[in-house]
């Protein structure tokens, strides 16, 4: 399970990624392999909702053990299956690039979720922050 410690250091190398980038500004959640929220934070002049969309990448690749680019696939190939996912886990399954799962010798230690920019902007950084902190990203 990431720590709080870790989880600062992939916030703050994502939003120095998305600054050194030019990126729009950006919402970020780190939760632990539970789901539980270890940090947020969305940068000055996000847009309305931003931070929930970032929760629900988040929440979907959790859930599904795949990132949100591999939930964007299924959810073109499957689209019932992600409509009765999304219901199963109470609405929050964003299947767009963003949510990228936190791993560390295989295992799932927790999850990143950014919106704010593109999607594949948006993946681009949480996969820095999570490089920044010496885990593996997998964004499915």
């Amino acid at each position: 399970m990431i720590l709080l410690q870790p989880a600062q250091t992939i916030l703050s190398a994502a939003l120095a990624y998305a600054e050194e980038k030019k990126l729009k500004p950006l919402a970020v959640v780190v939760l632990d392999s539970r789901g539980a929220l270890k940090i947020s934070a969305a940068q000055d002049g996000t847009s309305l909702k931003r931070t929930e969309i970032a929760l629900g990448k988040a929440n979907g690749a959790l859930a599904l053990g795949m990132g949100s680019r591999g939930l964007m696939a299924r959810a073109e190939s499957q689209g019932y299956f992600i409509a009765a996912a999304t219901a199963a886990i109470g609405g929050s399954l964003v299947p767009v690039p963003g949510g990228v799962l936190i791993k560390q010798e295989g295992a799932i230690i927790g999850v990143v979720g950014i919106s704010g920019d593109t999607s594949d902007n948006d993946e681009a950084a949480a996969k820095a922050g999570i490089e920044a902190a010496g885990f593996v990203a997998d964004g499915g």
